[in-house]
């Protein structure tokens, strides 16, 4: 498993210790020297110092999946994929990460409309289509101040529809990114790591056990009720677990 080069900025000078970038440098090389605990520590020294991307977490992962701890490496594969969800190798790894999970949870299975619409939402993240969004804005204006700046009527015509359709775009772009992070606040996800844990049909140790769960399962949070939570699998299927242990995708580090 090949690492993720340093790929992020900082933005802050450090006077004391070692400054992000070379840390993430040490600990790429301590990766490829198979000092994978060691990687460990000095990757979460960079988060430690306020400092994420998902080339950082991506390296996390490739690190916990060395070490065969799947809870780890399943979820900072998560997060790599959060934050650049269309990198190929951050998808490989994760699917060999999930591997090695005991729960072999199959998706629900969707329309090719409903796979289509998903597939473009999340063509970008977030801040993608809100960059996006930026970038159309200025091409709009100036698009305009073309329109309005030439005489000729062929360019004026020509810039002008160019000015209608990055508005149309522009349009689109924010409602998407709008989208996308209302949906994201409201759905929450995490990653198990009770090493086994029983899921409920109810939240009362007398109903019926519905099913199984063991560490590295992705799942999503739906209700929680003292103790209790309410949880939903790939597959759909939904249940309560009774004191599990799951780290939300939300959590900085």
């Amino acid at each position: 498993m090949k690492l993720k080069l340093f790929s992020f900025l900082f933005f802050f000078n450090y006077t004391f210790g070692q400054s992000p970038s070379v840390v993430f440098e040490n600990a790429n090389t301590a990766y490829n020297n198979a000092k994978y605990e060691k990687a460990v520590s000095l990757y979460k020294e960079i988060l430690d110092q306020g400092e994420h991307s998902a080339a950082l977490y991506y390296n996390l992962a490739n690190c916990y999946y060395r070490l065969n701890n799947v809870g780890e490496s399943v979820f900072y594969y998560e997060k790599a994929q959060l934050l650049n969800p269309n990198d190929q190798d951050t998808k490989v790894n994760a699917a060999f990460a999930q591997n090695m999970a005991i729960d072999a949870v199959e998706l629900l299975p969707q329309t090719q409309l409903t796979h289509m619409k998903n597939s473009f939402f999340n063509s970008f993240s977030t801040e993608g289509w809100a960059i996006l969004a930026v970038v159309l804005a200025w091409l709009f204006a100036l698009f305009i101040g073309l329109y309005l700046w030439n005489k000729a009527p062929f360019l004026k015509r020509t810039f002008f529809i160019l000015a209608i359709l990055s508005s149309l775009l522009l349009v689109s772009s924010i409602s998407i990114s709008f989208m996308k992070s209302s949906t994201e606040e409201s759905t929450i996800y995490g990653i198990l790591f009770s090493e086994k844990i029983d899921v409920w049909a109810e939240p009362n140790s007398r109903s019926e056990v519905l099913f199984l769960l063991h560490e590295g399962t992705k799942v999503q949070l739906l209700d929680a009720l003292q103790e209790w939570q309410k949880i939903k699998i790939a597959n759909g299927s939904e249940g309560w677990i009774k004191g599990g242990n799951i780290r939300s995708l939300k959590d900085f580090k």
